[in-house]
């Protein structure tokens, strides 16, 4: 099976999400700007879902670029993707309502950490049917990012129950450092064309 029905399938999931979580912002009811005052928490934590998920995406439509073909385990795990995705609505609304509470906050991370797992576990089921020698394999070398933020979701989730506000900036740090796409793929896919 080649990777279209996959990648349409999960393209939408993922709009799904966010749309889901665009429509959990509440309008406020006053006029002036301190109706909005109450809802920065829950904007904020919306503007940082919404950059997750958009990395995810992205990178997603690389990896299935350089995938030949979809087994029944590559369909298993990109299934485990999105549900650990599927969460993020919930865990963003509960953080944000709850203006960084520390449980909240940490089961924020707990699910970007699953979701971390689940694209490693993607990655790999790929390169298991793909072969050692495939252009994903290639792509990933030593994967310094991907190791680094499941990393940095350990740290916040216990910083959660410390000071909160590190959680979020570390939250935010992972979401920086994928940010620009990431570029291996592409290199990849040039040095194959060449």
């Amino acid at each position: 099976m080649g990777t279209g029905r996959l990648e349409a399938f999960s393209d939408g999931v993922l709009a799904i999400i966010i749309t889901i979580m665009v429509l959990e912002l509440k309008v406020p009811h006053g006029t002036d700007l301190d109706s909005l005052k109450p809802l920065a928490p829950i904007f904020l934590t919306y503007g940082l879902s919404f950059v997750y998920v958009g990395i995810y995406w992205n990178n997603h439509h690389h990896l299935l670029h350089v995938t030949q073909r979809v087994t029944g385990g590559v369909l298993w795990a990109n299934l485990h993707l999105l549900f650990w995705l599927s969460l993020l609505p919930f865990a963003t609304g509960w953080m944000g309502e709850n203006h960084f509470a520390a449980l909240p906050s940490a089961a924020y991370g707990v699910v970007l950490l699953m979701a971390a797992i689940a694209y490693y576990l993607l990655q790999q089921c790929i390169i298991s049917v793909e072969g050692e020698g495939s252009v994903l394999k290639r792509a990933v070398g030593t994967d310094w990012k991907g190791k680094l933020s499941p990393l940095i979701y350990v740290v916040a989730i216990g910083a959660s129950f410390a000071v909160s506000w590190v959680a979020l900036a570390l939250y935010v740090l992972a979401a920086a450092l994928w940010l620009v796409p990431d570029r291996r793929i592409e290199r990849a896919l040039n040095r194959v064309d060449a």
